[in-house]
């Protein structure tokens, strides 16, 4: 039994290897039992690395420090670069609404640490830790750390905060939620009001009856018209005509139409009547239509056309066939000129068979190729985020300037990378998978080392009073701003209760609340406005605990 407990004893990289395993499986397979519906999930992790840390097993410091950087930058860099091809669209249209109230969250909850900081005599240096436990934000963590010693504290009464206002600020989450569903909601809140989805795109057949376009090629309609449009398919009598842009419509011709997901009465006024019959729905058999032209998928498998403008392929001109819309992920987007390809963007191509397979060719087409993650890429993303997050930024007023950090520096790079990457031939591609496999890696080694290093002192910490004063003090940190936003916004009306709660939860950085929200309201809305307001309110929390350090300690 000696050399059992020679594996669990010394300081060794072995012995770093097991436990940090040990401490990753057993919390990953806890995470998944579920309590009154609720399961914490990757979080549990967290909790077994206190226990484990509380029993008095530990590793070697650096090697400690390793794995936990290793895992931040991992998570944080992922997650950015999972975000980032729509993260700059989100904000643009309905996605500024949404921030804007997670940033009315974020700023309630640190104006109200800042008054309790001074009400109840506690550190700044302990405060950001009981802020990032109650918003359950780990990366604010990292990045309160790396500030606190650049100012010459330590942090480790910080991570000893976090980890006993941690739990609180999990259940907190959802207590808020049920506190604004039970009191403040009513039945039509309940109701999704949220027309949005992943389509961009609307098909359509019309009968061509409008005199100005009768006799005009499809290019002179396109060049004059405001409206963003493809022609897949025309149907004349019983002929079938491949559209080119030299096409001459002609009266009572019979054209599938994909156009931007609201411009059906714009396209009906443009052609004449619109056909009814319902061809947005997933099951329809494009190639059913007719016998003489085939639609396909073709997967953008070729690295050398990532980047490139769609019209640049002059795909119609060589082989005659025509991109009729681009799935990017699962967002469907209309396939214009002027869109920048992805590599692992999936092409609808309508055509004739033999030019379809001509086509196929030169798109690529290799899904076995797209099962490869572009690790090479990943790696030097993440280091290019390490030295974005050194960079100092001095602002009026600090004695020391700001740095993005660990944290900060990789989320922004993941998200830059993530959405213009391609416009400079950089292979972003990874499959949801790995990206998931990735970010949930990455975060189980974080999680797995804080509890390891808080878990020695933190019952210690939690019988003595100014244990149970953090898990106070944090879980008023967590309930009060989420109460007092969620029923602002519920009573503006401008949003259904699901995703108010998909909003809270971002806010937040909280997926584990984010299963109580998507099992309460059945709909995808607290999952679309999660997602819009988490990249943005992690980094904003990040920037949040930096500057509580710099002012305030």
């Amino acid at each position: 039994m000696d050399w059992i407990n020679g594996l669990f004893s010394f300081h060794t990289a072995l012995q770093c290897v097991i436990i940090i395993s040990l401490i990753c499986s057993v919390g990953l397979a806890l995470g998944k039992i579920r309590v009154a519906g609720i399961s914490l999930g990757v979080a549990f992790v967290f909790f077994v690395g206190i226990a484990v840390g509380n029993f008095g097993f530990s590793v070697d410091a650096q090697m400690l420090s390793f794995c936990e950087t290793f895992g931040l930058v991992l998570f944080v860099y992922t997650l950015g670069l999972h975000v980032g091809p729509n993260f700059f669209g989100s904000l643009r249209h309905e996605g500024m609404g949404l921030n804007m109230w997670s940033l009315a969250v974020i700023l309630v909850g640190t104006l109200l640490s800042i008054a309790l900081t001074y009400t109840f005599h506690i550190p700044m240096s302990d405060m950001v830790g009981i802020l990032s436990g109650a918003t359950t934000n780990t990366p604010a963590l990292g990045a309160a750390q790396q500030a606190l010693q650049h100012v010459g504290v330590s942090g480790a009464r910080a991570a000893l905060a976090t980890a006993v206002t941690y739990p609180l600020g999990v259940v907190g989450v959802i207590f808020a939620m049920i506190v604004i569903k039970k009191v403040f909601a009513k039945a039509e809140d309940m109701k999704s009001k949220s027309g949005e989805n992943d389509n961009h795109t609307f098909v359509g057949q019309f009968v061509v009856a409008n005199p100005a376009i009768v006799g005009k090629t499809i290019g002179a309609i396109a060049q004059g018209s405001h409206q963003k449009f493809i022609i897949s398919r025309i149907w004349r009598g019983e002929e079938v005509v491949n559209p080119m842009p030299n096409t001459v419509l002609q009266k009572d011709d019979n054209i599938l139409v994909v156009t931007g997901n609201h411009e059906e009465e714009a396209m009906e006024i443009m052609f004449g009547k619109m056909v009814q019959r319902d061809l947005n729905k997933g099951a329809v058999d494009w190639n059913h239509l007719d016998t003489k032209m085939e639609s396909r998928i073709i997967v953008l498998s070729r690295s050398v056309l990532n980047g490139k403008h769609l019209g640049s392929l002059h795909l119609r001109d060589i082989y005659g066939v025509t991109v009729s819309r681009v799935l990017r992920g699962d967002i469907k987007l209309l396939a214009t000129g002027d869109l920048v390809l992805r590599y692992g963007d999936r092409l609808t191509i309508v055509g004739k068979p033999e030019a379809i397979d001509q086509a196929e060719k030169f798109l690529g087409n290799s899904v076995k190729t797209l099962n490869e993650p572009n690790v090479a890429s990943i790696l030097f993303g993440m280091l290019l985020g390490l030295a974005l997050g050194t960079i100092p930024l001095s602002f009026s007023g600090m004695d020391a300037p700001i740095r993005l950090g660990i944290a900060g520096g990789p989320i922004i790079m993941g998200i830059l990378i993530g959405a213009f990457g391609p416009r400079f031939r950089m292979v972003t591609y990874t499959t949801r998978s790995a990206s998931l496999m990735l970010r949930k890696l990455g975060l189980s080694l974080y999680l797995a080392c804080l509890g390891l290093e808080a878990g020695k002192d933190f019952l210690s910490t939690v019988v003595r009073p100014e244990g149970l004063l953090w898990i106070g003090l944090g879980f008023v940190i967590t309930m009060l701003p989420l109460i007092i936003v969620g029923a602002i916004a519920l009573r503006t009306k401008k949003f259904d209760f699901g995703t108010i709660c998909g909003i809270l939860c971002g806010s937040m950085a909280n997926p584990m609340a984010l299963v109580y929200a998507n099992d309460t309201v059945k709909d995808e809305s607290s999952n679309i406005s999660y997602a819009t307001v988490y990249p943005l309110g992690m980094f904003i929390r990040v920037i949040i605990a930096q500057i509580l350090v710099m002012f305030f300690v």
